[in-house]
């Protein structure tokens, strides 16, 4: 007898084999325009490398089976070894070969952050892990390369485009990746309570070695083949250190992993607790200068925070506007339900502003880095843009883009969840996986607070870079109300967040919109603008439950734009 009940209809296949880069319009025109058009054939082959269903799976496996903890080899010496799936460095290997650990250090030119950033974007909305390891790598370098002794032997490994997870003497190797270790138990984001102790084996200083004693609560990527370490030197004062995992002589570093972390997301990437027992390490950069040092470093990772959340951003709003447009429910399909529309987009919406913010502050590391190769001149933007507004953008807006974004992206995940309804919510879908992935970004690399203060820092001590913002946001809103009111606006909320740090989120939120306004203003089409200053500047119930729009609104266009489709 034929026991089959039903036959199965309706139902949305998985979006795949598609190109991330050519069906993204706010990328693309995004990456153009910020300098990185010679990029863009590159990127359009990245696009459809990283669209493809294989990559998914993989994807899928890494979080799966997710990274081992081995202590010990089978004749029982200490190896303090982290064992991954091969779909981890499957992962890895490609973004090896596509060179978004160094290549804009090691390829230098205008556009090289930003060509990279796009890169990068789309590497995030694949598999979100395997991004910290690579971020944290890229970040090391500017740091490494002003210790010439030291970089003579790291540039070809931190150069090379060849994924090497060996866990090997560095001599040994073709490549190598880089973590950071910074918050022990007691202090967390108070970095200046940290006791981890370095003691000299010499003379001591800049470039010495030394004994590390003490522990990490978290230590990020712990297979790397070094890491970057904040420890008290002989003079108690807070320094910076480069710890391998393999000393020169080719024996193991004295560094004892605890435990993984069982993390709520980011679940294929190692997190690990861990304790120096004299560990190895040498002096970088200036002593005392540790927390300056890894803070600089901290400032590429925090443009990596916002590309990853707005990685995440695209990825579900994808998911959920290909789900839109195949099921059907109540005699129509979602999308062309107005309720649906609305949801749509309002997140498209919060998606091509996020994009658009992080590729015009990649842009500004570009301007600043080539400044300081001696091509200020040729890095003005159009229009007679200082420098100083890039100062601005690398150093005021970055931490507040890093709070908003990071967090918008977490409600706006959920809300695509939601398109997919039940389905969405189970672990064969990736939102669940999008979903977890999303508070990470806006938790390490610091928190919301952290974020808000160092806003606060950055107004105060970069007082020619705000006033460069300043004039920006002023030129750039004439002759429209809404941004003009909103400037006013947040004028009188900074004077009141610098007498009281507790308006500090909300000068951060309220800078954010009117910067993502001002840049969609300037960049993105008509629709697209007034659809998002009168929903976020303009409209006392926009900006907090997603499908929240005005009346006037061009919802069709938007979605249209959005995902153009495969």
């Amino acid at each position: 007898m034929n026991w089959t009940t039903h036959e199965v209809g309706n139902m949305v296949e998985p979006l795949a084999d598609y190109n991330r880069y050519a069906t993204d319009p706010a990328l693309r025109e995004g990456a153009q325009r910020e300098g990185a058009a010679w990029a863009d054939a590159a990127l359009l082959a990245v696009g459809a490398e990283l669209g493809r269903a294989t990559l998914q799976e993989q994807a899928r496996l890494a979080n799966v089976y997710g990274p081992v903890l081995r202590d010990f080899d089978p004749q029982g010496r200490r190896i303090d070894a982290v064992d991954f799936h091969p779909a981890w460095h499957s992962l890895m290997r490609g973004i090896f070969q596509r060179g978004f650990h160094s290549a804009a250090w090691a390829e230098p030119r205008p556009g090289a952050h930003v060509a990279r950033a796009a890169g990068y974007l789309m590497q995030g909305q694949v598999e979100a892990g395997t991004l910290c390891p690579t971020t944290m790598t890229f970040a090391s370098i500017p740091i490494l390369r002003r210790e010439p002794a030291l970089w003579a032997q790291l540039e070809p490994h931190l150069f090379s485009r060849e994924y090497d997870p060996a866990d090997a003497p560095l001599a040994a190797k073709r490549g190598m990746l880089v973590g950071m270790g910074l918050t022990e138990k007691q202090g967390g984001s108070d970095l200046r309570t940290n006791t981890t102790l370095a003691r000299p084996l010499g003379a001591g200083g800049r470039g010495a070695e030394y004994a590390l004693v003490g522990h990490k609560w978290f230590f990020s990527a712990p297979q790397s083949d070094a890491h970057l370490v904040l420890a008290r030197d002989g003079s108690d004062a807070l320094s910076c250190f480069y710890v391998p995992r393999w000393r020169p002589d080719a024996t193991r570093n004295a560094l004892r992993a605890q435990r993984l972390k069982d993390k709520l997301g980011n679940r294929s990437n190692a997190s690990a607790e861990v304790e120096f027992q004299d560990a190895w390490g040498l002096l970088v950069g200036v002593p005392g200068r540790g927390i300056p040092i890894l803070l600089e470093m901290a400032t590429y990772t925090r443009l990596d925070n916002v590309l990853g959340s707005t990685a995440l951003l695209r990825a579900a709003l994808v998911q959920a506007m290909h789900h839109a447009r195949q099921r059907s429910a109540f005699g129509k399909h979602l999308a062309e339900q107005p309720l649906m529309q609305a949801v749509l987009a309002d997140l498209a919406l919060e998606t091509e502003a996020a994009t658009t913010l992080a590729l015009r502050l990649a842009a500004a590391f570009d301007r600043e880095e080539s400044a300081s190769r001696g091509a200020a001149a040729a890095e003005q933007r159009p229009g007679g843009s200082s420098l100083q507004l890039e100062a601005a953008m690398r150093r005021i807006l970055t931490p507040a883009a890093k709070l908003w974004v990071c967090k918008r992206a977490i409600e706006a995940v959920g809300e695509c969840m939601e398109v997919l309804g039940g389905s969405g919510y189970v672990e064969e879908q990736p939102l669940a996986r999008m979903l977890r992935e999303t508070p990470v970004n806006s938790i390490w690399e610091g928190s919301g607070n952290v974020m808000a203060l160092d806003l606060l820092r950055a107004l105060q001590r970069e007082p020619q870079a705000a006033q460069a913002l300043q004039d920006w946001l002023a030129d750039a809103s004439q002759g429209d109300a809404a941004l003009t009111r909103a400037l006013a606006a947040l004028d009188a909320l900074r004077i009141e967040a610098l007498r009281d740090p507790a308006q500090a989120r909300a000068l951060a939120q309220d800078l954010v919109l009117l910067v993502q306004a001002v840049l969609l203003r300037q960049h993105a089409p008509t629709f697209v603008a007034d659809a998002f200053i009168a929903s976020r500047l303009g409209c006392a119930r926009g900006g907090r439950i997603f499908g929240v729009l005005p009346q006037g609104v061009d919802m069709l266009a938007i979605v249209e734009r959005a995902w153009p489709g495969v």
